[in-house]
C-alpha cells in the first residue's frame, strides 16, 4: 500500500493543456458577460465582471500547475495538493475581493456571480471536451486518431 502512494506519474501532464482549453473559451465568454454587467451595473459592473473573470483564470492556472507538479512527487502528494490547494486558492480568491471591496470600481453582486458562473460554466463547458481515456489524457483527439479493435 505504502508503495502505491509514493509512486510517481510520469508521462505528459493534461492539466497544461486543460487549463489553455478553459482560458481560450474564457476568453471567447468574457467579452459577453462584461459588457451584459457593464449594462446594468455601469463602468463598475464590467470592471468588477473582468476582475472576477481574471481571478477564476489565475486560480484553475495554479490549480493545474500545482496538481503537475505534485503528481511528479507521488500519487499522496497530488492528493494533498488537490486538498490543501483547492483551500489555499478558495483563501486567495476570499483575500482578492475583501482587498478591492471598498474601491470605487467593484460592484459586489457582479464580482460575486461572475466568480461562481465562470467557475462552474468553464468547468461544465470543459466536461464536453474532457477525454477520460487512457489512450488520449486531456482533450479529446479532433481526428479520430485511435479506434478500438
Amino acid at each position: 500500500m505504502t508503495e502505491a502512494l509514493t509512486r510517481t506519474l510520469d508521462g505528459p501532464a493534461p492539466e497544461g493543456q486543460l487549463v489553455r482549453d478553459m482560458l481560450r473559451r474564457a476568453a471567447w465568454a468574457a467579452p459577453a458577460m462584461i459588457v451584459a454587467f457593464g449594462l446594468i451595473w455601469g463602468v463598475p459592473g464590467a470592471l468588477s465582471t473582468g476582475y472576477a473573470i481574471g481571478l477564476v483564470c489565475v486560480n484553475f492556472v495554479l490549480a493545474a500547475t500545482v496538481m503537475a507538479y505534485s503528481a511528479r512527487i507521488s500519487v499522496a502528494m497530488m492528493g494533498v495538493a488537490a486538498m490543501f490547494g483547492f483551500l489555499i486558492r478558495l483563501a486567495i480568491i476570499f483575500a482578492a475581493v475583501l482587498l478591492v471591496r471598498d474601491a470605487w470600481w467593484v460592484e459586489l453582486v457582479p464580482l460575486g456571480v461572475t466568480i461562481i458562473v465562470t467557475h462552474l460554466g468553464l468547468l461544465f463547458w470543459e466536461m464536453k471536451y474532457v477525454s477520460a481515456s487512457l489512450a488520449f489524457p486531456g482533450l479529446k483527439p479532433k481526428t479520430q486518431e485511435y479506434t478500438p479493435t
